[in-house]
């Protein structure tokens, strides 16, 4: 069975929002018009409680965007996005939410960020998809969403390892591109198995 993974359509990730990425709400209608095409639906939801460890509001001198060490390896510094109950943080309103058989919220730790849909950042603590997948006999999972280079990418590479059989729609996809971060997140899904299309 396929399943379509809509990773973090929200306001705070289009244009206008805390941590927009340029041309995020281009994809939206595309993606519902992709949504018939599977057996399940499934949309991730960045969720952080007010003062989450991976804003560069909670350290201080910290500028966004800068890099620092947590207990759990490197992590970048974001401006207060996506925190519970925003505006910021709910779903574009465009996105057709109701065909969704599963909403997948993440982060909502305060000591440790989540970019993937499988794992928090320390790579070790699962969300729970992989067992809801499975359970569901689902093998196969096409990627859409924001933003490429970071929540796109970890899932991708996370559901490769774990393996399903992954592709990620690029052109149904924004990059926040840091720093040449998305040509290193397209080098690293391709090595992890990830099709590219």
């Amino acid at each position: 069975m396929h399943a379509l993974l809509v990773i973090d359509v929200q306001n705070d990730f289009c244009p206008g929002g805390a941590l927009a990425v340029a041309g995020g709400d281009e994809i939206v209608q595309p993606i519902n018009a992709l949504m018939a095409e599977f057996d399940a639906v499934i949309l991730t939801q960045d969720w952080h409680p007010a003062g989450h460890s991976s804003f560069a509001s909670q350290h201080d001198g910290a500028e966004p965007f800068s890099l620092t060490q947590m207990p759990y390896g490197p992590q970048v510094l974001w401006p207060d996005h996506c925190v519970q109950a925003s505006p910021g943080a709910q779903f574009h309103m465009a996105l057709e939410v109701d065909r969704a058989d599963l909403i997948l919220r993440k982060g909502f730790r305060a000591a440790i960020d989540s970019y993937s849909a499988f794992f928090e950042n320390d790579h070790e603590t699962p969300t729970g998809l992989e067992g809801y997948l499975r359970t569901r006999g689902i093998d196969t999972l096409m990627l859409v969403g924001l933003a490429t280079d970071f929540c796109v990418n970890f899932s991708a590479v996370d559901a490769a390892k774990l393996g399903f059989d992954v592709t990620v729609r690029q052109e149904l996809c924004r990059a926040i591109d840091l720093d040449g971060s998305l040509k290193a997140a397209q080098d690293g899904m391709r090595a992890a198995g990830v099709k590219l299309v």
